[in-house]
């Protein structure tokens, strides 16, 4: 799980007149991640496709085409595993290019006309409000006329200013005809002085209400035309659907088989292919293509990129220079069949067709790969490092399902995940469902452990007997949780951390145990003894009470301050880490212990290291990072403080004894001065009953919605933020690449 699944770097070398055969089984054994040839290679060129590639691209770019205008999808139409022959191919295709080429024209055709009459239709509200009749607006020899959206008062002002000497107004609600005796510019000149928005005269006849209806005719003709052809085009699509999608199937194989050989190293008579397969799918991979070409390829393992035991990876470097050296095969090609061809670099190395590294397998069980998508958000790991997805399924549902910690609110992710991995065929919605499954079980886990119910504690009195084993803190007789939760928080942040630089020091092996050591555990010895230093008995002036008890036992006293201790939230019995003096620093006189020699000895190494500047980014990653953590407790009550203000103002509250009892469901009227709110549906009389009912209805729904919503935005968002900043900062680079095999898996056709 920490590690990819092992890959292997293989060499299939032969003879051209076998090359289709072998691009064809490697096609269908859909294994070999292909290298591309960096033309490094003395004697060698890239291969050319194979003859008809073009042909079967642009046949497949028709395909493609043909289904986007039908809106064929793919989810929509069930697997016909039919025989597509080249024959069928090109009859059948064409016949179907036709048909739909004609229908889309059509509709195309019809939607432009449709256009045209909806602008026209738009336009035409102004010349009803003015009234005069269409053909009277244009066509006149000493007259000039202008329609605008304008005020009559400021079209006569500027009218009477000007040299217009006669002309006639008609008016509308906001629109105004001007009818002068002027020429054009003389007219247009006049009217530059109004506000005056000039309207294009639409071509027409008679009233505009006449046109106006003339319009709505015809757009209600063409909108039932254009349903018509749509409707065809729809049975069409259900009629050729299948048959498209098996021809896109038939012709992504043929391109991709026929273009194959440009990743290949070629001589006139030879070929050489390289690339990745898993490690224990190699066995298969050759029998396979010994079966279908027998001894006409040479197959080669070059390297396995796998691990030493010391974590690191243990491969052959490429060589960076010289080609393989073919020999002469039984039937005249250029290929070995005496024991394969020359690999060896002239330094010791394997020559290889280009330097790549292995693509990424990454190795989780199904339950873990729902949190591959969150780890290639920032990226996948590469082939190198430790892939954390494993560490952020125990982390990310812990954080955010203890931040949350509600049966009902756990019960309803749940349910949402469950619906988004039924419901989407998305790869990543599906893991995002899967994700909302495993938060939603780790709150409702932390709620029956609250006692909590959609903000209520009557899940304490059933499964607890009104006692849960732990509070979060909310109510003033439990405020000490709240401060036995933000110390945890810090502790939780120190075990984080300390595991992402675990991380990296195992991906610093490569550079040795030496550097590796001093890289990574400079770090984890320097953050260890600050915070065991925090957690110890000395300058306690300066260090919180709280440390002492609420992690103590019940009766014990306290350490620092001699008083009995009372509430405890965890009886752990831990109150402090005592204080052992070592030596004292002459001339400081600064009493050493084991964990200020722990701080003192991680500053050195973080500064041999790092240097000055690793001093001053230990301070904030040492101190600053770890106080990141209490973000948990923070959002805890934020969240649980949410619900409370919901529940309160719908059922009323009385704070007695330092808790919050929910007035509608109290055997006995509260004591008044105790009340904080008397809550919506506590209404005293019929009427303020029923009106309280029913907002408090609304306000229960709404307002729970809304913690739901708010858990995902700031639980999920910072839970995330842990892992991305705080985590994966110590130890993650990603940039790994997909493993992308040659071939293709048929759905829609046969071989």
């Amino acid at each position: 799980m920490l590690r990819p699944e092992r890959m292997s770097r293989v060499s299939v070398t032969g003879s051209k007149p076998v090359m289709d055969e072998v691009v064809a089984t490697v096609h269908d054994l859909h294994l070999l991640h292909l290298t591309e040839y960096d033309g490094s290679w003395e004697g060698f060129t890239p291969g050319d496709p194979v003859e008809g590639a073009d042909e079967a691209a642009e046949k497949l770019v028709t395909v493609r085409s043909l289904q986007a205008i039908l809106d064929v999808e793919e989810a929509d139409i069930e697997a016909t595993n039919q025989v597509v022959t080249d024959e069928t191919l090109e009859a059948e295709l064409e016949a179907v290019r036709q048909e739909v080429n004609e229908l889309d024209d059509r509709r195309s055709g019809v939607r432009d006309e449709l256009n045209v009459v909806e602008e026209r239709l738009d336009t035409m509200e102004p010349f009803v409000d003015l009234g005069v009749d269409i053909d009277l607006l244009s066509g006149y020899d000493s007259l000039s006329v202008r329609v605008g959206e304008a005020g009559p008062d400021d079209v006569e002002a500027a009218l009477a200013g000007s040299e217009v000497d006669t002309y006639e107004l008609f008016t509308g609600e906001d629109v105004v005809g001007v009818f002068a005796y002027a020429d054009e510019s003389t007219l247009q000149s006049a009217l530059v002085g109004a506000t005056f928005t000039e309207l294009e005269v639409p071509d027409g006849e008679g009233s505009p209400e006449e046109y106006r209806e003339e319009l709505a005719e015809r757009k209600a003709e063409l909108e039932a035309e254009l349903g018509t052809i749509e409707d065809e085009l729809d049975e069409t699509a259900a009629d050729v659907g299948p048959f498209l999608l098996a021809a896109e199937e038939e012709l992504t194989v043929e391109v991709q088989r026929r273009e194959a050989p440009l990743s290949f190293a070629t001589t006139e008579n030879a070929f050489v292919a390289e690339g990745w397969i898993p490690t224990g799918e190699y066995d298969e991979f050759v029998a396979t293509l010994h079966e279908a070409v027998g001894e006409h390829v040479e197959i080669s393992e070059l390297e396995q990129a796998e691990y030493d035991e010391e974590g690191r990876v243990a491969e052959r470097e490429p060589g960076g220079a010289g080609s393989p050296e073919p020999t002469a095969a039984a039937d005249g090609g250029d290929v070995a069949t005496d024991g394969g061809d020359d690999r060896t670099a002239a330094d010791g190395g394997t020559v290889t067709m280009s330097a790549t590294d292995p693509p990424v397998i990454q190795n989780n069980p199904g339950g873990v790969k729902p949190f591959e998508s969150l780890v290639e958000i920032i990226n996948r790991p590469k082939y190198s490092e430790l892939d954390p997805t494993i560490v952020m399924l125990l982390t990310f549902p812990l954080f955010f399902g203890f931040m949350i910690g509600d049966l009902g609110y756990g019960l309803l992710y749940m349910g949402i995940g469950y619906g988004m991995i039924r419901a989407f065929d998305s790869d990543v919605l599906k893991s995002l469902g899967g994700i909302g499954v495993w938060s939603g079980a780790f709150t409702a886990v932390f709620g029956v452990l609250y006692g909590e119910f959609f903000g209520l504690h009557g899940l304490g009195e059933i499964v607890w007997a009104g006692s849960p084993p732990i509070h979060k803190g909310l109510q003033p007789h439990f405020v000490y949780y709240a401060y036995a939760w933000l110390l945890l928080s810090g502790v939780v942040g120190v075990l984080h951390i300390v595991v992402g630089r675990l991380f990296d020091f195992v991906n610093n092996l490569e550079h040795g145990v030496g550097e590796a050591f001093l890289e990574s555990f400079s770090w984890i010895i320097m953050t260890v003894g600050l915070w065991a230093w925090v957690f110890t008995r000395t300058a306690v002036e300066a260090k919180p009470g709280f440390m002492w008890e609420v992690f103590a036992t019940e009766g014990a006293t306290n350490p620092v301050t001699g008083e009995v201790i009372e509430n405890v939230a965890l009886p752990l019995g831990f109150q402090g880490l005592p204080f052992v003096e070592l030596f004292t620093v002459p001339g400081l006189g600064l009493v050493m212990d084991p964990t200020l020699l722990l701080l003192v000895v991680g500053i050195v190494l973080v500064a041999v290291a790092e240097g000055a500047i690793g001093i001053i980014e230990s301070i904030t990653e040492t101190f600053g990072h770890v106080v990141s953590y209490t973000r948990i407790a923070a959002v805890l009550l934020a969240k649980a403080g949410m619900a409370l203000a919901v529940n309160l103002l719908v059922f009323g509250a009385a704070l007695s004894d330092g808790e919050f009892h929910f007035i509608f469901f109290m055997n006995e009227a509260p004591v008044p001065d105790e009340v904080v709110f008397s809550g919506l549906v506590n209404g005293e009389g019929a009427v303020a009953l029923v009106v309280g009912a029913l907002a408090g209805v609304v306000v229960l729904v709404l307002g729970h919605l809304l913690v739901l919503v708010l858990g995902i935005t700031s639980a999920g968002l910072q839970a995330i933020r842990l892992e991305y900043v705080e985590f994966f900062g110590k130890f993650y680079e990603g940039g790994g690449k997909a493993y992308l095999p040659f071939g293709h898996d048929r759905e829609h056709t046969a071989d």
